[in-house]
């Protein structure tokens, strides 16, 4: 018995106590388990939307000044990748020319390091669809704000949005898309 206790107590079994216990707290780390369970809820009003009724036009009076309002360019649905994903997507043209993405009804997981991208990658269903918005050109808009509701992504100035025609939900940490949806020109 003296043996086992000697052995137990020895400067190997503390160093690899220490091991045990930094590998868990790196593994806590890098995978932030807790995030599965942590629903961050955002509700961001579109920017420049009008928050008052529009002013009655006269049927024959020629518009003097261009819409002052947000205009929808582009929109499409969110698709599930590596977790279950819903919402819509609209990249929008506000009324001082800038741009930005706009979630709204968003609902994901949430998770480490979640950015939002807008990519030139297509969107494909499935495990195919997981990885592909790494390989092309991408703009990183920000880290996502909040798993579920709506928010808006600002482009910078100098990015052109016709040039990209997706959005995804994507996890840098483990280079993974949560979700994403390819944007179709609106009518």
């Amino acid at each position: 018995m003296g043996r086992v206790r000697n052995a137990m107590s020895g400067p190997r079994t503390a160093g690899v106590l220490v091991g045990v216990v930094a590998v868990a707290g790196f593994g806590l780390y890098w995978f932030q388990p807790w995030k599965l369970w942590q629903d961050e809820t955002v509700r961001e009003a579109l920017p420049g939307a009008a928050t008052t009724a529009p002013a009655v036009a006269l049927p024959d009076a020629p518009s003097a000044t261009p819409s002052r309002s947000p205009v929808t360019l582009a929109s499409g649905e969110l698709i599930s990748h590596e977790h279950a994903t819903t919402g819509t997507v609209s990249l929008v043209r506000l009324a001082d020319g800038s741009h930005v993405v706009r979630l709204e009804g968003l609902d994901t997981s949430n998770g480490p390091d979640l950015r939002v991208w807008l990519t030139d990658a297509p969107v494909k269903e499935g495990r195919a669809g997981w990885h592909v918005f790494d390989d092309g050109r991408y703009v990183d808009l920000g880290a996502l704000k909040g798993n579920k509701g709506d928010q808006n992504y600002a482009l910078p100035r100098d990015v052109d949005p016709s040039g990209h025609g997706s959005v995804s939900i994507w996890c840098d940490r483990f280079n993974v898309s949560f979700g994403a949806a390819e944007l179709a020109p609106a009518v």
